[in-house]
């Protein structure tokens, strides 16, 4: 018997990363799971691997229509939605804050905070109405102090916080809950394609970026995406009933320790033998990119 037998739920951002190691465990755990993300071969793949209570469906998230579709075929095809995982992000416009074109800034909030606002949004009614619900957000500990990440990145997952904190005193009357977890160090390969590293040389970054987590945390490991996932399966779960408005602070001690010049100059190091002379040139062009996306 799981601890999500029979609960129907949405996750974003579901092909990778801590999307897909919390798709693997959910399905474990026996929930019926739609997933979006806009990594269409690795999330149909995903699919075709757990089987018939994992769905993939293409969703951007930069698109509100695209939310609503999850939302609605999960409706129509279970006759309710009891999670929605806000999760899908990437680490966005970087540098310093006279460096950052304003329409990159745009793209990044809409990707890391609209989608979070979309998500809440366009489930609550439905939960509403059943009487019953569980969010759940993926924010940062960036989002709770100064010098873990770019200056958007943290703002906007600061948002997630307090919008979390807003939305569960509203909504806690209908029996929805509404919690955001905060990782720390997670060795995925986020970083390397933030820079413009393709897959390959991505998941070597986040290889080396590991033994630098092993080094600076408290607890001497780096995260791992299952660390969050089963933090999100507590919030999801009937063991968490009378938790809401909570951010989750998932780090291995972390956000109690200072990071150093040194700990970002080691990182930078590991990206130049990667092939990237100057992680911040690079973040000027991928700024440039972003900014064109929108």
């Amino acid at each position: 018997m799981g601890r999500l037998d029979d609960k129907v739920v949405i996750i974003t951002g579901g092909a990778s990363g801590i999307g897909k190691a919390s798709v693997r465990l959910f399905i474990e755990e026996g929930a019926r799971v739609i997933f979006g993300d806009i990594q269409d071969e690795r999330g149909k793949a995903l699919a075709e691997e757990l089987g018939s209570n994992a769905i993939y469906l293409h969703t951007n998230v930069r698109n509100e229509s695209e939310i609503k579709a999850a939302i609605d075929f999960a409706v129509e095809k279970f006759g309710r939605l009891d999670v929605m995982f806000n999760n899908a992000g990437f680490g966005g416009a970087g540098g310093p804050i006279e460096d950052i074109p304003t329409d990159a800034f745009d793209v990044t909030m809409e990707v890391m905070f609209r989608s979070v606002f979309l998500g809440m949004k366009n489930a609550i009614p439905v939960m509403k109405k059943q009487g019953s619900g569980c969010i759940i957000s993926t924010a940062s500990v960036a989002g709770l102090r100064t010098g873990m990440a770019p200056h958007v990145y943290s703002a906007a997952k600061a948002a997630i916080i307090h919008l979390t904190r807003t939305v569960a005193e509203e909504v806690g009357e209908h029996n929805i809950r509404v919690n955001s977890i905060c990782p720390g160090g997670i060795a995925t390969p986020i970083f390397g394609k933030g820079i413009g590293l393709p897959q390959d040389k991505a998941e070597r970054l986040a290889v080396l970026a590991k033994i630098l987590l092993n080094e600076i945390q408290p607890i001497k490991r780096a995260g791992l995406p299952e660390d969050i996932a089963k933090a999100a399966l507590w919030l999801a779960s009937e063991d968490s009933n009378f938790v809401s408005g909570h951010a989750l602070v998932v780090d291995g001690g972390l956000i109690w320790r200072r990071i150093l010049d040194q700990d970002t100059e080691k990182l930078e190091e590991f990206a130049q033998k990667l092939g990237i002379e100057s992680i911040e040139e690079r973040m000027r062009q991928i700024n440039e990119e972003i900014a064109k996306m929108k």
